[in-house]
Formats: structure tokens, C-alpha cells, sequence
């Protein structure tokens, strides 16, 4: 009698055990909603928008970044586009990027893209010049018209001093290194040390008058391009630059500066004990 209630007892558990473990038909979301989703959405690809504005402007945008990147690019603002009379006119224009123009100062240039957090970058070559920043992408777009502040340059003349003796020290140091050196002199063997590709970058001593004649003719935003990362809407960005972008500094572009290959060899000398090859 016993070891028969026993079985019972025993077979009711079972039966009790079965009916619990019995599954949910909610899902793990619904049945525990503060709980981080364990099938996340899959990533999206960068797709990129491209328009081209009357005033020659490209813009180029791409939506799948985290941050923003914006920068502005003049094709032509490079030492290959430089007249005889502007030798390192290119080089000290660099160091105008984001002083003062279209009625702003430099110091409230500057403050307005580094109270939002904004990290400033400009640079220059043979082919063109670039000014930009890296900020949130919740403010890339509020602050973007201030690079446009380079098409209207004051040339305040303590600017273009500072310009000056930054474009001289840039010019010195890079003089004091062979590698850099010969590997400027590769432009020289191969398009003719006078042709436009052939003269260094690295200049200095351009007179003020020079600086400003160069600027004016090719820093215009007819044939610039302007590009932005983690921008998602493209349509908005577009009308913003419209709206904000001066058109009058929309000037005709210039013609790439033409260039002929030659081929050749150039040699320096320098003391530095080791012999330095660059091809």
C-alpha cells in the first residue's frame, strides 16, 4: 500500500514538473523588455549622394559615418598653378585657411569651430589645396559655412605676415631634410626644375601682393569640391550650402596647369655620410 502511494506521489511530481517547464510564446523582447536585443540590425552600407551646384561647387556627402569629416578642396590652389611672379604663394596660403574673411575675424572663425568641439585641418601641394574640420555630426552641418570664409580672404595684414613666417619656417625645415629634399627634386628631373610641376612647393618669400593675387584666382568654389561624411540627409546639406555659400566668389576655374614629361636624373649634394636615392 505503501510503495503504491509512493509511485503516485512520484508520477504526480513528474506531471507537476512537465506543466512548468512548458515554454513562454512570448518573445525574449516581450517577456523581458530591459533586456539588450541579442539579434541586433544588421550594419548599413556608406552610400554616397553627389550634386553639382550652379555656382560650380560639387557636393559630396556619405551617411554611414560616426562623426563628421568636412573639408574643402580647391584643385587649382597648388604650387603647379602658381605664375613665375608668385612663387610660394601657394605655401603661405596654406597658413591663411580660417583667418579672417567675409566680414568675420579670425579669433570668431576659430571660436565658433572649436566651441563645437571641432578639430580644424589644412594642407597643400603641387595639386591643390584643402581646409577642413572633424566634429559631431550633430554639428558638422551648423558650422560648415564658415569654410567658405577662404573665397573672401581680408588679407589683414598681420595675417599675412604670421603667413609668411610660418610658410619661411616650413620652408627652412624642409630643407634640413634630405629625404623630403630628394624626393622634391623627383618633380624637377621629371618635368624640368622651371616648368609648373617642376619648381618646388616649398618657397618662401612671396610678396603680399603676390599672395593675393594667387588666392584670388584660384581659391573660388567654381571647380572646389566640398565633402562631408555622416551627413544623412543630402538634400538638406545641399539647400544649406545654396543658401549660405557666397556666389560671387564663383569665379570661372582655371585650367589644370599643363605639365610634360621629360624623364631625367637630378643629384644633390649633402653631408650626410650615406648615399640617398629616390624614384
Amino acid at each position: 500500500m505503501i510503495s503504491s502511494l509512493t509511485r503516485v506521489a512520484r508520477s504526480a511530481t513528474r506531471s507537476t514538473a512537465a506543466q512548468s517547464r512548458q515554454f513562454s510564446v512570448l518573445t525574449a523582447t516581450e517577456e523581458f523588455p530591459d533586456v539588450a536585443t541579442t539579434s541586433p540590425s544588421p550594419k548599413k552600407g556608406s552610400s554616397s549622394s553627389v550634386t553639382t551646384l550652379a555656382s560650380g561647387l560639387t557636393v559630396v556627402t556619405e551617411d554611414a559615418s560616426l562623426i563628421s569629416t568636412v573639408s574643402l578642396t580647391f584643385p587649382n590652389a597648388g604650387s603647379s598653378s602658381e605664375h613665375t611672379s608668385e612663387a610660394g604663394a601657394a605655401l603661405a596660403n596654406r597658413y591663411l585657411s580660417f583667418k579672417s574673411g567675409s566680414g568675420l575675424s579670425s579669433a570668431l572663425i576659430v571660436r565658433n569651430l572649436e566651441d563645437v568641439g571641432a578639430t580644424l585641418f589644412s594642407g597643400a601641394g603641387r595639386r591643390g589645396a584643402t581646409l577642413g574640420y572633424t566634429a559631431a555630426k550633430e554639428n558638422a552641418t551648423f558650422v560648415a559655412p564658415l569654410l567658405a570664409t577662404a573665397t573672401e580672404s581680408s588679407f589683414e595684414k598681420w595675417d599675412v605676415k604670421e603667413a609668411q613666417g610660418l610658410a619661411a619656417d616650413e620652408s627652412s625645415k624642409f630643407a634640413s631634410k634630405p629625404q623630403a629634399v630628394l624626393t622634391d627634386q623627383i618633380y624637377a628631373a621629371a618635368f624640368g626644375a622651371q616648368s609648373s610641376m617642376g619648381r618646388s612647393y616649398y618657397t618662401s618669400g612671396a610678396s603680399r601682393e603676390a599672395i593675393m593675387s594667387f588666392r584670388e584666382r584660384t581659391y573660388t568654389l567654381n571647380g572646389a569640391v566640398l565633402a562631408a561624411t555622416g551627413i544623412d540627409d543630402h538634400k538638406a546639406f545641399v539647400r544649406m550650402v545654396e543658401e549660405e555659400f557666397p556666389v560671387a566668389a564663383s569665379a570661372n576655374p582655371l585650367e589644370p596647369a599643363a605639365a610634360d614629361y621629360l624623364g631625367g636624373e637630378a643629384r644633390l649634394e649633402k653631408s650626410s655620410g650615406a648615399s640617398l636615392v629616390a624614384l
